[in-house]
């Protein structure tokens, strides 16, 4: 879509207001060159408190930590050291290397909270930032305490698609939805993203949001999601040992509630599982009081999943 003039962006001055926000919680951007190519954007504890725990939020598609995370981070900073990055290809952070799993994004991660003097934490994954939270509790188990799994298909298998599971039945057209170059297609994923989406949205909002969300590295985020669907074997997907919180809407069109079942099945009992109701894929922005609730419940908890996981379903209206 070719660039239009604009005397001002909505998308950007929200980003702005978004970035004072942050720094009136207490956190402050930080930039970690970690060599090879590779840069990372993070939002990091202004005065990180020794005896509290570490909470690292892990953002997915559709726009960047900022935008996913602003409900979520007033009320966690006062209870817990909050570190927010922005995955590479997303915000400001980068990389000129060639691999593209969720692993090297997990590793990645993981160093920047090592420059951060930071051993011990809760990692919180939303969406495709799950893959990343999950493969952080398998690469680093001795730093990796507790895990909370937000609509994320990391149970997910290749074969699914050609089944009929999703919406979409091939990668390149979960791209083209996820990276949208047209107001129709963004409405189309604010359709399947929301479970009540604004039908009223002038095209010029939403053509600005493109223009500042979805024309930077285009072709590196097809390569991120062709990365976690190729050979995906739920037979070949390690258990992880961290007390775990699965959550999800009911309403989920993009990542369907079968997969938090088979996460829960995978995990055998060391997962407790929150569906909250009448909520699509991001239910954290459609129900942030309920999602910012169970999860501070969870992260303040000392104790494990039960033998037999929960099911926590949310009311309506809470």
């Amino acid at each position: 879509m070719a660039s239009k003039p604009r005397c001002i962006s909505l998308t950007a001055s929200r980003s702005r207001c978004l970035k004072l926000y942050f720094s009136r919680s207490g956190l402050r951007p930080t930039t970690t060159d970690l060599g090879g190519g590779t840069v990372m954007h993070c939002w990091v504890p202004r005065k990180p408190n020794p005896t509290r725990k570490n909470v690292l939020l892990i953002h997915g598609f559709g726009a960047n930590a900022l935008w996913q995370f602003c409900d979520a981070v007033p009320g966690l900073v006062a209870r817990f050291n909050v570190y927010v990055p922005d995955l590479l290809f997303f915000g400001k952070s980068y990389s000129t290397e060639t691999d593209r799993s969720e692993a090297f994004q997990a590793r990645c991660v993981k160093r920047v909270m090592e420059e951060n003097k930071v051993e011990k934490m809760d990692v919180v994954g939303i969406s495709y930032g799950g893959f990343v939270a999950y493969s952080m509790a398998v690469q680093f188990p001795e730093s990796v305490e507790r895990v909370v799994i937000c609509c994320a298909g990391v149970c997910m298998e290749d074969k699914d698609l050609a089944e009929g599971l999703f919406m979409v039945a091939t990668v390149d057209e979960a791209a083209g939805l996820l990276m949208p170059k047209t107001p129709e297609k963004l409405r189309e994923l604010m359709k399947l993203t929301f479970f009540k989406f604004p039908k009223s949205v002038p095209s010029f909002i939403l053509e600005d949001f493109i223009e500042e969300m979805c024309v930077q590295y285009v072709e590196e985020k097809s390569q991120l999601l062709h990365a976690i669907a190729k050979g995906r074997k739920l037979s070949e997907l390690p258990k992880i040992s961290q007390p775990t919180l699965i959550m999800w809407g009911d309403k989920d069109q993009v990542f369907p509630l079968e997969l938090a079942h088979r996460l829960e099945r995978h995990l055998e009992g060391n997962a407790e599982l929150t569906v909250i109701k009448k909520a699509g894929h991001g239910f954290f922005l459609e129900r942030p009081r309920q999602f910012n609730r169970r999860l501070k419940a969870f992260l303040e908890s000392t104790a494990a999943p039960t033998a037999t996981a929960t099911v926590a379903v949310a009311a309506l209206k809470a």
